[in-house]
């Protein structure tokens, strides 16, 4: 039997398969070592009645996830997995990679992660070429769920948000000030907050306003992730994974088509692909 997981920043995803035939698809929290220690990840492993009942029985797993950043946060994932699942063989890699292989399959293309936050590399078709981006919720995540959620609490406190959607901004959300600089602020993950408030703008995609900033946000991410990959690569399709990329895809390729550049797939969760991947694998 063989696991695959792939965690964003709000949740993990995971499916188990024997012989090609998928036997379980479920959820849990995110597993992310720079935020979880061994014990708190085998704590959640516990928890879940899945793993319980097929740990022994899974011999290969493959977890892809956020946050693995260099050899002791992948050491953290590694062993947790490792001490749960006593029979397996354990692959642990970033989030990037995942998404490549879920897109690209062996083939070489630019793979741009554009969900909670937002990344990008260059994959050859067997792995991918480290670069500079990836630098977090504060100094980047252009057109990411976060970088959104920023731009509406924002426009909000500044009293620039239009007045329809002021009132709509109220209605769905907390409006106290403090709590809303709190919770950026002073919560353990702010990031996960100000990512939520991307369904604002999926919720709301007609209104001109928002379709603004979301084009703003993907010309942005364009220019900082893609353009500069493409300029070294310049027959190589782009491919996009993750829930904003996918939500407002429309937007995204009108914001491409701007910038001449063509978008060959957008995906919006990779683990079906991952899955199907590495079932075929012996």
């Amino acid at each position: 039997m063989v696991a695959v997981i792939y965690s964003g920043s709000n949740y993990a995803d995971w499916r188990l398969a024997d012989k090609g035939k998928t036997i379980a698809s479920f959820k849990t929290s995110s597993i992310n070592p720079f935020f979880s220690d061994e014990k708190h990840i085998l704590h959640l492993l516990n928890k879940n009645i899945n793993l319980i009942h097929h740990a022994e029985g899974i011999k290969r797993i493959y977890f892809f996830g956020a946050g693995i950043l260099n050899a002791n946060l992948k050491a953290v994932v590694s062993n947790s997995l490792s001490a749960f699942f006593k029979y397996a063989k354990v692959v642990v890699d970033h989030d990037m990679n995942g998404a490549a292989i879920a897109c690209c399959k062996n083939k070489p293309g630019i793979v741009s992660i554009c969900g909670s936050g937002t990344n990008a590399a260059w994959f050859d078709g067997k792995k991918i070429k480290p670069n500079n981006y990836g630098l977090g919720y504060i100094l980047a995540d252009e057109g990411s769920g976060n970088w959104l959620g920023k731009q509406l609490i924002k426009a909000y406190l500044n009293e620039t948000l239009p007045e329809n959607l002021r009132k709509k901004f109220e209605k769905k959300y907390d409006t106290d000030r403090k709590v809303l600089l709190e919770k950026v602020y002073r919560q353990r993950q702010p990031a996960l907050y100000l990512s939520s408030m991307a369904d604002f703008f999926v919720e709301h995609q007609e209104d001109k306003y928002i379709k603004n900033v979301v084009l703003t946000g993907f010309d942005k991410l364009l220019q900082t992730y893609i353009i500069p990959f493409k300029k070294l690569y310049p027959e190589a399709q782009i491919h996009f994974a993750g829930t904003v990329a996918s939500s407002l895809g429309n937007y995204l390729n009108e914001a491409a088509q701007t910038l001449n550049l063509e978008i060959a797939y957008i995906l919006k969760e990779p683990i079906n692909n991952l899955l199907t991947y590495y079932s075929n694998k012996n």
